[in-house]
């Protein structure tokens, strides 16, 4: 019982640590660094709007905890003595695995891929959350800066 609490508790705290890690790619969100600093600003035209899906690299949280919780439930009721234990690290891979998918399909989302013509002739793409929406032809600003470019209205 004791080691379940230890493990559960780990888990916990490394989802904990490791969430929030990713800087956002919302046109519309942004972090405290990027906020009250200058960003150069660009104007131009959409000419292509392309669908994708931003998957964000694993934290291995999911792994982790699939794995914890694979393990004390394969080991805490297949066998005993040292059945037991190979029940428990059966559990542990298989349930990081399936951890691992679940927070590949938890943390994927909707994103936009937009190819934009600056004012200068220079021809961009910019790949950040769909939450806005853009059509050949929109005029838009495109912010540059602090390591982030993002395409507004």
């Amino acid at each position: 019982m004791r080691h379940l609490a230890a493990t559960l508790l780990g888990s916990l705290a490394a989802s904990l640590t490791l969430s929030g890690c990713e800087a956002p790619t919302s046109a519309s969100t942004f972090t405290p660094a990027q906020a009250q600093q200058v960003m150069v600003v660009e104007v131009g035209v959409v000419e292509t709007v392309r669908p994708v899906t931003i998957q964000p690299g694993p934290t291995g949280v999911g792994a982790i905890a699939g794995g914890a919780l694979g393990g004390i439930a394969a080991g805490s009721t297949i066998g005993r003595g040292t059945g037991s234990v190979a029940a428990g690290i059966g559990g542990a891979v298989l349930g990081g695995v399936a951890g691992n998918a679940v927070e590949q399909r938890a943390t994927q989302r909707a994103g936009l891929e937009i190819g934009v013509r600056l004012d200068s002739g220079q021809l961009i793409s910019v790949t950040q959350d769909a939450d806005q929406q853009f059509f050949p032809g929109d005029r838009v600003r495109v912010l540059l800066g602090n390591n982030s470019v993002r395409v507004t209205r």
